[in-house]
C-alpha cells in the first residue's frame, strides 16, 4: 500500500512538471524572469526574496546559489532571503505585527530597480502582500512565484510564474525547480 503511495506522489509531481514544460505563458514569464534579474545585476541593483514556510527555504535557497555559487566559479551576486535575520522578524512581528515583517525590510533595503521575488503558494499571504506593495512604492521589480489561482499579489506583480497547480507541496517542488532554472540562466548570461 506504502509503495503504491510512494509512486503516485512521484508521478504526481513528475505530471505536473511535465506540464508545467507544455505551459508556454509561464516559460515565457520564467524567461522575462531572467532577463529582469540580469538587467538588475548588470545595474548592481540586489535580488530581494521572501516567503513563508518552504517557501522562506526556496526563498533563502535561491538567494544561496546566486550569492554564492550554482555551477560556476564566479563573482557573487547581492542576493538575500529577507527572513534570515530572527531578531529582526521577532521584533517587527511583536512591535508592527507579522504582516510588516517584509514589507519594513524592503523599505529599508530595497532602491530603484533591484528586484523582488514573492514566494506564495496561494497568492494572498499578507505579509507578502505588503512586500510587494512596497516594492512597487519604492520601483523594484517584482517576481511572483505563486500557483494557478488568482491571488491578491498577482496585481502587483511585474511577472507572473504561476504554477498550474493548485497543490501545494507539487506547486513548492515546482518553485525550487524554476528557481534552479533561474540560477542557471543566471549565471550562463552574466558570466559566460
Amino acid at each position: 500500500m506504502s509503495t503504491t503511495r510512494i509512486t503516485d506522489i512521484i508521478s504526481a509531481s513528475a505530471n505536473l512538471k511535465a506540464q508545467l514544460a507544455e505551459d508556454t505563458q509561464c516559460i515565457q514569464a520564467i524567461d522575462e524572469s531572467v532577463k529582469i534579474i540580469c538587467a538588475c545585476f548588470q545595474n548592481e541593483g540586489k535580488l530581494l526574496l521572501c516567503g513563508n514556510g518552504g517557501s522562506a527555504s526556496d526563498a533563502q535557497h535561491i538567494a544561496a546559489e546566486l550569492s554564492g555559487r550554482f555551477y560556476k566559479d564566479r563573482a557573487p551576486l547581492f542576493a538575500e532571503a529577507l527572513h534570515v535575520n530572527t531578531s529582526y522578524i521577532t521584533a517587527v512581528a511583536n512591535d508592527y505585527g507579522y504582516d510588516q515583517i517584509y514589507s519594513r525590510m524592503v523599505d529599508a533595503k530595497g532602491k530603484k530597480d533591484d528586484c523582488l521575488i514573492a514566494i506564495s503558494t496561494s497568492g494572498n499571504s499578507k505579509n507578502i502582500l505588503e512586500a510587494v506593495k512596497m516594492a512597487k512604492e519604492k520601483h523594484l521589480k517584482v517576481i511572483g512565484f505563486t500557483g494557478s489561482t488568482i491571488g491578491l499579489i498577482d496585481p502587483f506583480c511585474d511577472v507572473l510564474i504561476k504554477i498550474p497547480s493548485t497543490d501545494t507541496p507539487r506547486i513548492q517542488e515546482c518553485h525550487i525547480l524554476v528557481g534552479h532554472i533561474l540560477c542557471e540562466l543566471i549565471e550562463s548570461n552574466l558570466f559566460d
